[in-house]
């Protein structure tokens, strides 16, 4: 068998499970996980990061090696080193040796990784636009072959969609948040009303008072509100005379 055939099919049956295992994971840091995972077989590195674009920033959502400390902490600009020009450019870079001597560089204190000799950078793409960028690091030197780096680049072209579906689901789950906290709210102003013969403003500013002593979000309490209410009109006894 022709060897390059053979490492053909095992990175078509690689990128074939990807697609599989990124459809049915669940949650947003499992197909991140799934993609530091399948980026790391495809090209044998020391280190993978995965960065996600929210707002102005790339946060560090995902690493091969374990970094809890900076895991959903470290955050860089785009434009701000290697990995944000590859946001900001929208375009990969393979630095063979002495990443650290690229003027593009940014060293972080935090990750060891920037000691390293060799850096690929790809931004994670979707619909035209970034999402995000996945970066492998060598200790030695290595030259990043062109199919390595398209590799990685579809890999980036799969996952942003991912990622980009999880943000969409977040926005969802934000704004399905927000009316269940400005309805609940609403009902115990209207509870305080009737109950202390308050005005609205005044009902709004007892929740807001309540939510700042007790420490507790304002649905928290209004929610509390809503409940002794259920309560007493459910219990007879409790009802006033």
């Amino acid at each position: 068998m022709d060897p390059l055939l053979s490492v053909e099919d095992s990175h078509v049956d690689l990128l074939h499970e990807i697609g599989v295992r990124l459809a049915t994971a669940d949650g947003f840091h499992e197909v991140l996980t799934r993609v530091v995972e399948f980026a790391s077989a495809l090209v044998k590195c020391d280190s993978c990061l995965v960065y996600v674009l929210e707002g102005d920033d790339l946060v560090l959502r995902a690493s091969k090696n374990p970094h809890p400390e900076v895991v959903d902490r470290l955050k860089l600009r785009v434009g701000q080193g290697i990995t944000g020009w590859v946001a900001e450019h929208q375009e990969p870079v393979a630095v063979a040796e002495k990443a650290a001597l690229d003027p593009r560089f940014q060293f972080f204190h935090e990750l060891p990784e920037d000691s390293y000799e060799a850096f690929l950078s790809v931004p994670l793409m979707c619909r035209g636009r970034v999402v995000g960028v996945i970066n492998l690091q060598h200790r030695q030197h290595h030259v990043y072959r062109r199919r390595e780096i398209r590799l990685i680049s579809t890999i980036g072209f799969l996952v942003g969609a991912e990622i980009e579906r999880a943000r969409l689901e977040d926005a969802n789950f934000n704004l399905s948040e927000q009316l269940q906290t400005r309805k609940v709210v609403e009902r115990a102003k209207g509870i305080l009303q009737r109950d202390l013969g308050l005005s609205e403003e005044q009902a709004y500013l007892t929740l807001q008072r309540q939510s700042r002593q007790k420490r507790k979000p304002m649905k928290e309490i209004a929610e509390a509100i809503v409940l002794s209410d259920e309560v007493r009109e459910n219990s007879p006894s409790l009802k006033p005379a």
